[in-house]
């Protein structure tokens, strides 16, 4: 199909995009891969009159470590996150993840400021913002601001971003030492958005016991899970299988998945277990702790 007619802006810097946001409000959207936004156009599930794309906007592609944190820029193509020697050293649950997300042609262009400020709860890095602490800097008419992740996701395409805010960078605190992080993910094919799947980020003390915990869900409900409960029952507890099954029980719990042809919500549930005692099993044995 072709999409209904807008307007295309290709702003020079991240202030004139954000003007022009102000200016067009509610008819305004942001384009940056364009992996998401063009299918919902194209299918004429969503029309704005104007986009502005952001993608050849300099400086909003960088990966580095800096002040005790990885600062991702949110223009970062995923194909380029997937290569990244910082990502993988730094950040496993990150790596684990990319190259799952869509296929070599969509990471190419796709963005990680994309994936995370959609608000498609089948995005797999929305959830994954969510087990390592991450903090959203955003930039609007009114200045910088920075969003923590568990805050940041409010419905279906919902997010804290206002209407002419523009989401900048990405940080990621660097997990201390005897951390261990681990996505997994179940799919019907390449290209696919999850059955289930679940991010896991911990950390163990000097005798093996969890200092501290992240569980978090993907494709599982409106906003990708924090599965805060299931994290904190492992805490300060040496991860055994019980432990392990019992978090996992409780994340599951958590979800509200809805019925398609991916799979049933009894079939979701049970997968979203299956995907954390995974996960958890994964990012033990990276912590040390097996």
């Amino acid at each position: 199909m072709i999409p209904a007619a807008f307007d295309y802006h290709r702003p020079g810097s991240v202030d004139e995009a954000v003007a022009l946001l102000a200016r067009y409000g509610d008819d305004a959207k942001v384009l940056s891969g364009g992996m998401s936004l063009l299918p919902v156009l194209k299918l004429r599930l969503g029309a704005f009159g104007h986009l502005i794309d952001i993608g050849r906007i300099p400086g909003l592609e960088y990966v580095k470590e800096d002040g005790g944190f990885l600062r991702i820029g949110a223009g970062t193509r995923q194909a380029t996150l997937e290569r990244n020697e910082l990502v993988r050293a730094r950040c496993q649950v990150l790596a684990d993840a990319i190259p799952l997300i869509a296929d070599p042609l969509v990471r190419n262009r796709g963005t990680i400021g994309g994936n995370v400020a959609n608000g498609d709860p089948g995005n797999d890095q929305p959830a994954i913002m969510l087990a390592l602490g991450a903090t959203l800097v955003a930039r609007g008419s009114k200045g910088e601001r920075s969003i923590a992740a568990n805050q940041f996701y409010k419905g279906v395409y919902t997010t804290a971003l206002a209407a002419d805010e523009i989401l900048t960078e990405i940080r990621i605190p660097v997990p201390s030492a005897r951390s261990g992080g681990a996505y997994v993910k179940l799919k019907r094919k390449v290209g696919d958005f999850a059955a289930a799947a679940a991010a896991v980020q911990l950390t163990l003390d000097a005798k093996g016991a969890v200092e501290r915990a992240a569980i978090a869900l993907t494709n599982a409900g409106p906003t990708p899970i924090d599965a805060s409960d299931a994290a904190g029952s492992l805490v300060g507890k040496v991860p055994d299988e019980k432990a392990i099954a019992e978090a996992a029980k409780l994340a599951a719990a958590k979800t509200s998945p809805v019925a398609d042809r991916r799979g049933s919500v009894e079939y979701k549930r049970e997968m979203a277990r299956v995907m954390v005692t995974r996960a958890l099993r994964k990012a033990l044995e990276r912590a040390g702790g097996r």
